[in-house]
């Protein structure tokens, strides 16, 4: 069974397209993703955590491809120790609540298991009529 890939669901492309491959998708409730850091890499900052964590954000609140989306706010936001290169992470999405084309989702990021962020977010998922 194919899973459907990032691009698939957003007009992000190389480098900002952080997310390498969706593992699990529950539209409208919650998405599992994987991110490879590199070793050409220096770590991960973590606005690009949280940066994974708005784009899988994304992909789980939109009811179909292509939804397109903006990120509105970020609350809550923690950085647990440092994201090294050539660390493998999985980024977790909730949609905890969804009004309309705003949605509150709750992100997590692990890096090969050990925690490494978590967020609140709040997004706009859909494109402009």
């Amino acid at each position: 069974m194919h899973s459907p890939a990032p691009w698939d669901f957003l007009p992000h492309r190389y480098p900002f397209l952080v997310l390498d491959r969706i593992i699990a998708r529950e539209p409208g409730q919650s998405a599992t993703a994987l991110m490879r850091t590199t070793a050409g890499t220096r770590g991960c900052s973590p606005l690009l955590l949280l940066e994974a964590m708005a784009q899988l954000g994304g992909i789980a609140a939109a009811d179909d491809a292509n939804g397109g989306g903006i990120l509105a706010a970020v609350d809550h936001a923690d950085f647990h120790g440092t994201v090294e290169a050539g660390d493998s992470l999985t980024v977790s999405v909730t949609v905890v609540k969804s009004f309309g084309p705003l949605h509150l989702v709750a992100g997590e990021v692990t890096a090969d298991g050990r925690p490494a962020a978590s967020a609140t977010i709040t997004l706009k998922v859909g494109t402009p009529r």
